[in-house]
């Protein structure tokens, strides 16, 4: 557990990110015991394999960042905050034609 509560702490790594995904649906303790696991199964291939751990690359997915860009340009909107600006720069979704 220990060891999973320190790779959450890392500045921005796979385990942080699989945690931070996990805690809002299972809580803290349930995205802990899940990266603890996560790093027993790469423990348990870098001893079979015999090759050092290579931490999978992290991929920024676009469409969840415009999402976000999305909901804190309709936050903005709320407050009265004129955003006309940063809506050309929003791609619109598949299912999102309005902002």
């Amino acid at each position: 557990m220990e060891c999973a509560w320190g790779a959450t702490r890392k500045k921005d790594g796979f385990l942080k990110r699989k945690y931070e995904s996990l805690v809002g649906r299972r809580g803290k303790k349930k995205a802990l015991v899940a990266v603890g696991h996560k790093i027993i199964i790469a423990v348990y291939h870098v001893i079979r394999d015999k090759q050092p751990y290579k931490e999978p690359k992290l991929h920024d997915n676009p469409k969840k960042q415009n999402k976000q860009i999305r909901n804190y340009v309709n936050r903005l909107k709320d407050l009265g905050v004129d955003v006309g600006v940063l809506e050309h720069k929003i791609q619109e979704g598949r299912f999102f034609t309005e902002l």
